[in-house]
């Protein structure tokens, strides 16, 4: 008989197969569901609905970890990412978190750590799905965002946002006037800010204020608090 609760399924991409065997090897013993990719090339191919959580290397032969990355968001495929590399420096930190991706460890790793980081994600993207209105839509004049299909229009046009912007848009529209400093925002849209810099946040906001025009304005920066969502 099956249990009630489904088993959370984890693909680790890595063309390291000493690394994806023992991630392997540790997460399955944490009960988590486990599949295999060498490459980005491989991981299209097995990555399906029903895996939770993606564990990527940036530095692969071929398509590289945040070439796959970007094309998933692209798709429309929000799946938690997790980006396993060497590079370290803030430029690349910065182009992971704007591609889409939710944490970044640096090799070489802590098992513990990484395992610790996954059941954050995971528990942060189950509350997510708990707490979102489903079937209601946020309106300001043009300015649509539906919370159910994670769509966003502005006068009509579909917007691309990646997972991060529509989480930071959400939080600000949904408490108009409410000044969120850089620490709350990396706490809410983000699954653990302990590695992720405070730049990081405004690098966002201002991507997300060109994408969604003139609507851009609305998004309000107090220097020396946050930002906050104001049409006044």
């Amino acid at each position: 008989m099956e249990t009630s609760e489904k088993k959370q399924r984890i693909l680790i991409v890595d063309d390291e197969e000493d690394i994806r065997e023992i991630l392997h090897f540790n997460l399955e013993n944490e009960g988590y569901e486990i599949d295999q990719a060498e490459s980005a090339e491989e991981a299209l191919n097995v990555l399906n609905e029903s895996h939770n959580l993606i564990l990527l290397d940036v530095m692969m032969g071929g398509m590289s970890g945040f070439k796959l990355a970007q094309l998933l968001r692209k798709s429309g495929n929000n799946v938690p990412i997790v980006f396993l590399t060497a590079k370290n420096t803030e430029n690349d930190l910065l182009s992971g978190f704007s591609i889409g991706g939710d944490d970044y460890i640096s090799k070489p790793f802590s098992v513990k750590e990484v395992i610790a980081r996954i059941k954050t994600i995971l528990k942060r993207a189950g509350s997510s799905k708990d707490e979102k209105n489903v079937g209601q839509n946020i309106v300001v004049d043009g300015l649509i965002i539906d919370l159910e299909k994670k769509i966003v229009q502005v006068n009509e046009e579909a917007v691309e946002l990646t997972h991060k912007e529509f989480n930071i848009l959400v939080l600000l529209v949904q408490n108009p006037g409410k000044i969120y400093t850089r620490t709350d925002i990396l706490d809410k849209a983000w699954s653990d800010n302990s590695i992720v810099l405070d730049r990081t946040v405004d690098v966002h906001i201002t991507r997300l204020r060109k994408k969604i025009g003139e609507y851009g304005k609305y998004i309000i920066s107090r220097t020396g608090y946050g930002y906050s969502f104001s049409q006044k």
